[in-house]
């Protein structure tokens, strides 16, 4: 493995953590099981994309992005708290919505520019000739682009962890918490839980949305595709992070599931790169058969450690 393809692999992994503390809040601390990830995250890269295409300054277009993905899971969170639908299925009803709302946004760049007559759907943009927030920082040859890049979305995740952790401190923050844990008691102790969760989706989801956006800057292009298994990747980096690093404070279980996404996307680099598995055939097709792998690995592991211990230790 490249000096450069293991940096790459942890920036796309410091992306992906930022996937996960969304995917964190919703199914950890708000006990949602939100499908919506899936939509959000194409949705904050597609927007990010044609409002760079469009010639937007890119950290606007990038916070845009994010707002998009707030709006997708406040929507969701109506749909289960104002119509009663189940919350499995008011994130699904969302998420396939959003489907044919990202292939519209998609496809709206070339015609604001009017390089085609009609306005249609695509299901990709094209953004190798767009400016975004990497651009400044990266010589002319690109020959720093893949110590940049993870820089600066190591900075992002830094950022938002801090705020994350002082915004679950705070009362509202802990409503959160305890809306999650037991929604009866906290609607009995005065907490408008129909409004907190709505909040929490929101949050859930801007974060996936921003981790879109910046994953369409570094590849260079946005595509309807690169939502799909979100979801996975994000509760596959929980669940690593959690089984390695297990403890009760929130600050810590955040930055676990932090390296949990870091680790997931090296241990996917180590399986697509090493020789051995090439030999017999492994490759990119077998992605999400190693990601259950892994998943399968982190939940057992760790059980049958203990088992051992306790048996040495009699």
């Amino acid at each position: 493995m490249s000096f450069e393809f293991l940096l790459g692999s942890v920036g796309i992994g410091l992306i992906y953590a930022l996937v996960s503390l969304g995917v964190f809040i919703s199914f950890r601390l708000l006990d949602f099981p939100d499908l919506t990830a899936d939509a959000s995250f194409p949705l904050g890269g597609a927007i990010c994309g044609l409002c760079m295409y469009v010639g937007i300054d890119p950290w606007i277009a990038t916070f845009l992005g994010m707002f998009a993905g707030c709006i997708a899971g406040a929507m969701t969170g109506l749909l289960y708290v104002k119509l009663n639908i189940l919350q499995l299925l008011s994130s699904i009803i969302v998420m396939i919505g959003l489907y044919s709302i990202n292939l519209r946004i998609l496809g709206l760049g070339p015609y604001l520019m009017d390089e085609t007559p009609r306005m249609a759907g695509s299901p990709n943009l094209s953004l190798l000739d767009a400016r975004t927030i990497f651009s400044p920082f990266i010589n002319e040859d690109y020959s720093n682009q893949y110590l940049v890049q993870p820089l600066m979305v190591l900075a992002f995740v830094v950022v938002f962890w801090l705020l994350l952790n002082l915004f679950l401190n705070t009362q509202i923050g802990l409503a959160l918490r305890a809306t999650g844990t037991n929604q009866r008691m906290a609607k009995s102790q005065g907490i408008p839980t129909g409004a907190i969760t709505i909040l929490g989706m929101a949050i859930s989801n801007g974060l996936i949305a921003l981790g879109g956006s910046l994953f369409v800057q570094t590849q260079g292009g946005a595509d309807i595709t690169i939502g799909v298994g979100t979801i996975v990747i994000g509760l596959a980096s929980i669940i690593i992070g959690e089984s390695i690093f297990p403890t009760k404070r929130i600050w810590a279980v955040m930055m676990a599931v932090i390296f949990g996404a870091i680790l997931y996307r090296l241990f996917i680099a180590f399986a697509l790169s090493n020789e051995y598995l090439q030999e017999i055939g492994v490759g990119t097709e077998d992605l999400n058969l190693i990601t259950a792998i892994l998943v399968v690995l982190a939940l057992v592991l760790p059980k049958q450690l203990k088992k051992y211990s306790k048996r040495r230790g009699k």
